[in-house]
């Protein structure tokens, strides 16, 4: 046991040694203006490119990603239909679109399915 532990610690200032040693050896000290500003096709910038968006489609695009996510995980539910038992496969089912209609209902609540403000 107390090997194991002596082990796990050389283990672990080791790896402190190198992360550390790596950061300090990655840092660059010279900003490239170039680097640092935004691209455009190879063109500088028209306007402004730190503008800021709208927080609703940033809002609206991530619901967009948890429901895609959702039907990745309904889709092998279909699959695995004949394999599994019925009530297990039912119960599980009849949660997880609950739990879907809940998050849908909350989203609704808060007005974040308007596409119109």
């Amino acid at each position: 046991m107390l090997s194991l532990i002596l082990i796990a610690s050389i283990i672990m200032i080791i790896s402190f040694i190198v992360m550390f040693l790596a950061s300090i050896l990655s840092k660059k000290t010279l900003v490239d203006r170039e680097k640092s500003s935004p691209f455009e096709c190879g063109f500088d910038p028209k306007s402004s490119s730190r503008l800021p968006f709208s927080l609703h489609f940033f809002l609206i695009t991530i619901i967009f990603l948890i429901f895609d996510v959702e039907i990745a995980l309904i889709l092998p539910m279909i699959i695995i239909f004949k394999f599994s038992n019925m009530l297990v496969w039912s119960m599980t089912s009849i949660i997880f679109i609950l739990i879907l209609l809940i998050g849908l209902y909350h989203e609704w609540n808060q007005g974040m399915l308007n596409w119109t403000n």
